[in-house]
């Protein structure tokens, strides 16, 4: 407990988020992973797949601004705990799954239920974090979407390869039950916590903006101001990228390089571990940038997202520089650094210009638009990938992101204090 009386209870908050959203994306990302498998056995094409993940894009998608709006409405405490219950047992029921229809149903409760983690996520930011310390709280629970990711292809692989592809699932999805106890018992609001100093709960209660009495902003009042199209577009643009990395990655190597589940448990994880690593660089990058060359904080998230947009030009020539499955792998590197560096900076945008009663919402909405743009180059990849192969989308990924980093320069306007007045 001494550590909590030096002021750091915060961190210690924010690593039981970065712990949910780990198992989350564990649990999500469980069916890349088994994918070649479950191909074979449902004899499921690559269409058919691409619409088992529209289904829970789609889910997601819709629920994203109804998971903010209960979050708000409910408390981050209590709300949380009821979606990660829910992705519990939505993961395990894929196990029930007889062909690729049952899989797109459980998909679609799959991601329903997960539509919360990030909004989630960000509202303990707004809750626990003054505004310098945001995209490195953003960061660290941020790198918890790609250590999921990472962990999953040798814990899926040795789940598949011992008791069966059903077990994946189950396993995976247990031990999100076992954190949504933990959440409930060790959860609570800076002001409420009996652990807290006080100088720590003055730190971040004298940076909070509050929603004025009895006020809370509607879903249309956030979405009619200039600075939450700001976030929404660059978001509808650069998700892709994270979504084709998440559930491509085993089918590419596999269509592209012919490699076996073997391969994939070994090398696979190697682009998530990257991610890791831009989560944090882009968390400890925007403060550096106002700290040392005097940006301003809106400043900081702008340059920090044109950096890693520029860096996802590695991927987007894997048709010219890839010439062994290896050098795959590694341009996959730095695409998930490039992505989770810029993504970090795009999340923690809500929790810096909406009030703390407002980030819920906003990230919901933001959110529904990241998983929109997701959703639509899915499908173009079930409808392309078999006929013209992977590496036209990875460059049109490339691309996509750099004009995200565009729209965000061109719409983003430096605003007095995170407030609806200030629209």
């Amino acid at each position: 407990m001494s550590l909590v009386h030096k002021g750091n209870l915060r961190w210690w908050i924010i690593g039981l988020v970065t712990l949910g959203t780990v198992l989350n994306y564990l649990a999500r990302s469980t069916l890349s992973v088994a994918a070649p498998v479950l191909q074979k056995q449902m004899d499921m094409s690559t269409a058919q797949y691409s619409y088992v993940v529209i289904a829970f894009q789609g889910a997601y998608t819709v629920m994203q601004p109804v998971a903010g709006g209960i979050l708000d409405a409910l408390g981050t405490r209590i709300g949380v705990a009821i979606f990660a219950i829910g992705w519990a047992f939505a993961n395990m029921a894929h196990a029930l799954a007889a062909g690729w229809l049952g899989l797109a149903v459980f998909r679609g409760l799959l991601g329903a239920s997960e539509a919360a983690a990030i909004p989630g996520g960000l509202k303990v930011v707004s809750e626990w974090f003054p505004a310098k310390q945001r995209t490195i709280a953003t960061g660290w629970f941020n790198m918890g979407t790609s250590i999921g990711a990472m962990i999953a292809p040798p814990v899926v692989t040795f789940c598949i390869l011992t008791w069966g592809w059903q077990s994946a699932f189950v396993i995976t999805g247990a031990v999100s039950l076992l954190w949504a106890g933990l959440w409930l018992a060790k959860y609570r609001r800076p002001e409420d916590h009996p652990a807290i100093s006080d100088e720590e709960r003055d730190l971040i209660l004298g940076e909070r903006v509050e929603p004025l009495a009895g006020t809370s902003a509607s879903w249309r009042e956030i979405a009619m101001t200039r600075r939450f199209w700001a976030i929404a577009i660059p978001r509808f643009l650069s998700d892709p990228a994270w979504q084709t990395f998440n559930f491509f990655i085993p089918l590419y190597l596999t269509a592209a390089w012919h490699m076996d589940l073997k391969f994939i448990a070994l090398w696979a994880w190697l682009p998530f571990v990257a991610a890791d690593l831009g989560s944090v660089a882009g968390g400890y990058y925007a403060p550096f940038l106002i700290r040392r060359l005097g940006a301003s904080v809106l400043g900081s998230r702008k340059i920090v997202m044109t950096t890693g947009a520029v860096l996802m030009l590695g991927p987007g020539c894997m048709g010219l520089l890839a010439s062994s499955p290896e050098i795959a792998i590694a341009l996959f590197c730095v695409g998930g650094f490039a992505h989770q560096m810029l993504s970090g900076a795009l999340l923690t945008l809500a929790a810096d210009v909406f009030d703390t009663g407002a980030v819920g919402k906003a990230a919901g909405l933001a959110g529904a638009a990241a998983w929109t743009g997701a959703m639509l180059f899915t499908y173009l990849i079930g409808q392309t990938a078999d006929t013209y192969g992977y590496d036209p989308l990875f460059a049109a990924l490339a691309g996509l992101d750099l004009l995200a980093a565009v729209v965000l320069w061109a719409l983003l306007r430096p605003t007095p204090q995170p407030s609806l007045a200030a629209a």
